[in-house]
């Protein structure tokens, strides 16, 4: 099992074990294998992955759970949840913000469940009504810095309908400039211009939903 966190748009690999997905890394001249589990061979993690020679990491070590707990505590966690919405035409809901196409979603308000987030989120953020959740698509992790502190947003993602036609409104107040119904033809073209979380979203979905 493994727990893949975006350092902007390289992957890096919590794992306990070397799979497929993980084993072409391992020999990339740009990745860094770490399977020493000490505070500070997490510290020189954190800290390679922030050099632009590095593209990708893999730290491996037997308990996952342990290596998450530990690896977890050197960040500000951020929680988060949002939708990958289909009309009855199967088409799949994009907001086109700060330039980047991405999925609506949001942080988590006190007293909310994740599946109160999302669907409030994707409500603001699109204008739509009457949704409904289904089951728990994925769970992303991407890191960032803000006030000079690491924060690890960790995004929970639910698959969503509406059977209705309405009207998208999206956010200006979020710097949603665009909502967008999109088909199957019209993916590859936005996922030029997304995010490797988004992506990571997509691929999960494609198989059952798309």
């Amino acid at each position: 099992m493994y727990i893949k966190i975006y350092f902007n748009d390289k992957p890096l690999f919590l794992c306990d074990e070397v799979d497929k997905t993980i084993e072409p890394y391992i020999h990339h001249d740009d990745a860094i294998f770490i399977d020493e589990f000490s505070i500070h061979s997490i510290k020189s993690m954190i800290h390679e992955m922030q050099l632009q020679k590095i593209h990708a990491g893999v730290y491996l070590y037997t308990s996952l759970d342990e290596l998450k707990k530990a690896f977890f505590k050197k960040f500000i966690i951020v929680k988060a949840a949002g939708g990958l919405v289909l009309n009855k035409n199967k088409e799949m809901l994009m907001i086109f913000r700060r330039g980047k196409w991405d999925l609506p979603k949001g942080k988590l308000d006190k007293g909310e469940t994740l599946e109160q987030c999302a669907l409030r989120e994707v409500e603001e953020e699109t204008g739509l009504k009457n949704i409904s959740l289904h089951n728990h698509l994925l769970t992303t992790y991407h890191t960032y810095l803000e006030s000079g502190k690491f924060i690890l947003k960790e995004s929970h993602w639910y698959n969503m309908t509406i059977q209705d036609e309405q009207q998208l409104v999206p956010q200006a107040e979020e710097q949603i400039a665009e909502a967008r119904w999109v088909d199957k033809t019209r993916m590859e073209e936005l996922l030029k211009n997304t995010f490797p979380s988004v992506k990571d979203v997509l691929e999960k979905a494609a198989s059952h939903v798309l």
